[in-house]
């Protein structure tokens, strides 16, 4: 019976040990990008650019709609031959209007590139700053509150954002 108890107690020692040595931070991602006012400009800069392509894409389609809408009022009065060329057109018109959608927000689509070469930075940034806490302050494991779906609370304590974003020159 000694003996049980021993080997449970040096078990439960060594596990409250290991629990005890390492040292968990969470940082919430939305809350410092928000508090940075270069990543409100990037997105306000996203924005326009993708308004304006997506206005583009519209004129397209708005042109390949006439198109139709002229095809469909002079179709009594053309030729099988001219029919199939303006039918051909308004494939065209409607394809040119799919492949700039395509170009402009596709995967690898010209917002995607653009996105990625304007937040890069800052989220080196931010990488660098985290980084810089955690070795300071010993923390082995930081946890994204924001991207983190497992993780249903977390004590306030050991939020770090204030202290990521301090570190940024962004004091809160």
């Amino acid at each position: 019976m000694k003996r049980v108890f021993l080997i449970l107690s040096m078990v439960l020692f060594c596990s409250l040990a290991t629990t005890m040595a390492q040292k968990f931070a969470l940082i919430d991602m939305e809350y410092i990008l928000k508090n940075i006012p270069a990543y409100e400009m990037t997105n306000e800069q996203l924005s326009q650019l993708s308004e304006k392509w997506q206005g583009e894409i519209e004129t397209l389609q708005q042109e390949a709609q006439n198109m139709y809408k002229s095809y469909q009022s002079d179709l009594v009065f053309l030729s099988a031959e001219m029919k199939t060329k303006r039918e051909e057109d308004i494939i065209k018109k409607e394809q040119e209007a799919q492949d700039l959608k395509r170009k402009y927000f596709g995967a690898e689509g010209e917002l995607f590139k653009k996105r990625e070469s304007l937040m890069k930075p800052i989220q080196d940034e931010i990488y660098e700053a985290v980084k810089a806490i955690s070795e300071d302050k010993g923390y082995q494991v930081v946890v994204d509150r924001a991207s983190a779906m497992s993780v249903f609370y977390a004590s306030p304590k050991i939020d770090i954002s204030n202290e990521v974003l301090a570190k940024l020159g962004y004091s809160k």
